[in-house]
């Protein structure tokens, strides 16, 4: 890419984190009005590499040059100022507080001394129509969805009005129209000169709207390709190191007898599930498809007691239970895996030890009831070893992990619970393909020890690719079940779409 005009120049950056080297020498160019997909594994330095961009890390060597100006903001405001817009993977926003608030926290419009909430409304108003979101600017945040707060991030960044605008993950948790209305938007930034940075693990994602892919593995810049150079198979190799010949591991799991039964299940809640019929068989993988609103999210959250039961009963092992909260479904051999794991899923400021073994400190005490750091370390280790957890030390916050290496401890701290049942919602968004391989194939051996698993996912092929049968939902009611192990030909995206569309 040597002799062009380049928008944003990084030359040699490499930034230590302690016990782990993130940053090692990386190398990144970014042409103005282009889509620079930013490519990795878990781990592998893209979030932190843009983190140095938009000044929430301090890099410790290197050089950054925007339209061949150097730069080095110390502050993420900075770098808004001078043109440089992120949306970050994990959704940094005040859910107390309404949209447009949101929107203009920081910079919000004033008339004298008070904000001007007449021109705020007005102007986040335009934002959305131009975007197309119908989003009332009034809502409180969180009344809304996982992908509706998602496109307010976005829109709150393109209403920068910047040169550069980074795009972490910004699809993992929008449907289908929500994707086709970002992509609209990306050409318009584009056609108006914008240098879009997109890191995605959604590789047929960056083979549509990608105009260059940079690789990183292991902190390190491994190559940088135009989109019409290379193939999806090419830069796999490049991201893990080898070659990936199989999407998903080999199932040869037995289903055995019913041991979990939910009759008529809904929640005490309007708009929500309904008349919810499953049943759950020994060594099963159960898949959970449906649109945004579909249901999803509250029929696992429901099962495990944190959503309000109105009607119903959940039978495990022949005998009735009623999980009226999380304390409850865990004693009844119930585990949730959460769809925003930052949110509900860690403490992100704890260690890696302390999230692993929340949940399972009864068994980590002495005979005098106090609590073993031997015992501690010992169940964290074997997390660790058992699900291939890249991790410095037990003792690093676990938000210094990477988003697989923070999902994987989640399901190990399950593990070390030995539940039947493990309800998992989302468990691979933003995952790269290789943890997603690992993932994939720790809820096989799982279901394969006779458990039995409730799969919630917003990707149809990983649905198809690891589940026994695949229940839809549409619009809180079940709508179909797909029979994977009678008869697969029999499912597909597009047939499990329509019925997805069924009830609305």
């Amino acid at each position: 890419m040597s002799g062009a005009k380049y928008r944003l120049e990084m030359k040699g950056i490499c930034k230590k984190f302690p016990g782990v080297k993130a940053l090692d020498q990386v190398d990144f160019y970014v042409q103005p009005g282009t889509v620079h997909a930013l490519l990795g594994e878990n781990g592998a330095g893209k979030s932190t590499l843009m983190k140095c961009l938009f000044g929430i890390y301090a890099k410790d060597t290197g050089s950054i040059l925007i339209d061949d100006e150097k730069v080095d903001f110390e502050s993420s405001h900075e770098a808004l100022i001078k043109g440089v817009s992120m949306v970050h993977q994990e959704l940094e926003q005040v859910r107390e507080r309404n949209v447009m608030d949101n929107v203009w926290l920081g910079r919000y419009p004033r008339k004298g001394l008070v904000v001007d909430e007449k021109e705020m409304l007005t102007k986040t108003k335009e934002i959305f129509r131009d975007l197309d979101l119908d989003i009332d600017p009034k809502t409180p945040l969180y009344k809304l969805t996982v992908s509706q707060r998602q496109m307010v991030d976005i829109a709150k960044a393109i209403s920068y009005q910047c040169k550069i605008l980074v795009l972490d993950e910004p699809t993992s948790s929008l449907v289908d129209r929500e994707v086709e209305l970002l992509f609209e938007m990306i050409k318009r930034l584009k056609a108006k000169g914008v240098s879009i940075v997109y890191i995605s693990h959604k590789l047929d994602e960056i083979f549509r709207i990608a105009d260059y892919v940079t690789v990183m593995r292991d902190g390190k810049t491994i190559g940088t390709k135009g989109i019409e150079e290379t193939t999806v198979d090419q830069v796999v190799a490049m991201m893990v190191g080898r070659e990936l010949t199989e999407r998903f591991p080999v199932k040869d799991n037995k289903l055995g007898e019913v041991i979990l039964k939910v009759e008529n299940l809904s929640e005490d809640a309007p708009n929500s599930i309904r008349n919810i019929d499953l049943e759950l068989r020994a060594g099963e993988i159960l898949g959970i498809a449906g649109l945004l609103g579909a249901g999803r999210t509250e029929l696992l959250e429901t099962i495990f007691g944190v959503r309000r039961r109105k009607s119903g009963n959940i039978t495990h092992k022949g005998k009735e239970v009623v999980n009226n909260n999380s304390k409850e479904a865990i004693q009844n051999k119930f585990a949730l895996c959460t769809e925003e794991r930052r949110f509900n899923g860690i403490f992100p400021d704890l260690t890696v030890a302390f999230n692993t073994v929340i949940i399972n400190l009864k068994k980590c005490r002495n005979k005098l009831k106090y609590l073993s750091n031997a015992r501690i370390a010992e169940d964290t280790d074997w997390v660790i070893k058992s699900l291939n957890v890249k991790t410095p030390k037990q003792s690093v916050p676990i938000r210094s992990l990477s988003g697989g290496n923070q999902q994987k401890l989640i399901i190990g701290r399950w593990l070390l619970m030995n539940p039947d049942i493990m309800l998992m919602d989302d468990p691979t968004r933003g995952i790269d393909v290789g943890a997603k391989y690992e993932i994939y194939q720790l809820i096989i051996d799982f279901a394969a020890k006779g458990k039995g698993v409730i799969f919630a996912s917003s990707e149809m092929p990983e649905l198809l690719g690891i589940s026994d049968r695949i229940l839809v939902l549409s619009n809180g009611r079940v709508s179909d079940i797909f029979d994977l192990k009678a008869d697969k030909e029999k499912a597909s995206q597009e047939k499990i779409f329509h019925s997805a569309a069924k009830y609305l």
